[in-house]
């Protein structure tokens, strides 16, 4: 069962009713990547800019809070258009949140799993766990159970790309300029996941899509 009125039949009759644009793959995916961009650099200046500020308030867990509420604040308006259709920013907030939590969470323990023995191979423990969460709750919400795998795949394979090679620009201006070279991280994340989610809700919602024709 669809979540959020996310099935393909009731994707197409708001679409159809509402005379609404449907984007394609390329538009889905500059969206994602420009969009997500621009949250995840703000997502990260509290870590980068103010990290020392806000570890001395509220602690490093509430650092980390205060990122994940700027991700969430910021996302909704500028990736909702991804869903087809009017109504979409409602929707996109409630499938989001959800999806970001689950995909956060299931990182976080896959990291913190082998994180004392295998740093690096922790890391892509808990992308693979993350995506996979994330992944199988949008194929849920649009009720594209069938397109699970590309979409997972999409998921990690992009967000990995970014996280790493964010990770190697950041080692590298980390001698000259710590916050800029954090905020990097940030643009090699929100390049690599903001890709990955113009793919995956792209690819979950090809059943609506064929209902429209398109």
């Amino acid at each position: 069962m669809a979540w959020f009125q996310l099935d393909p039949q009731s994707l197409a009759e708001r679409v159809r009713a509402a005379g609404s644009p449907v984007p394609s793959l390329a538009q889905s995916v500059l969206r994602g990547t420009v969009g997500f961009t621009a949250v995840s650099v703000a997502g990260f200046v509290p870590w980068a800019v103010f990290g020392r500020t806000l570890n001395r308030l509220v602690g490093e867990a509430g650092m980390y809070a205060v990122c994940a509420l700027v991700f969430l604040g910021l996302t909704g308006p500028l990736l909702h258009r991804l869903i087809l259709g009017p109504g979409s920013l409602g929707r996109f907030n409630r499938l989001f949140g959800l999806a970001f939590a689950g995909y956060s969470v299931a990182w976080i323990a896959g990291w913190m799993a082998l994180a004392k023995i295998h740093g690096q191979l922790a890391s892509v423990v808990g992308l693979l766990a993350g995506t996979a969460l994330m992944g199988t709750m949008l194929c849920a919400a649009f009720d594209a159970r069938e397109a699970r795998l590309r979409v997972v795949l999409a998921l990690f394979a992009l967000n990995a790309l970014g996280y790493f090679v964010g990770g190697e620009i950041t080692a590298l201006l980390m001698r000259h300029h710590r916050p800029t070279a954090m905020l990097a991280w940030g643009v090699g994340y929100g390049l690599g996941l903001g890709a990955g989610l113009g793919v995956a809700f792209h690819l979950c919602q090809a059943r609506a899509r064929a209902l429209l024709g398109r």
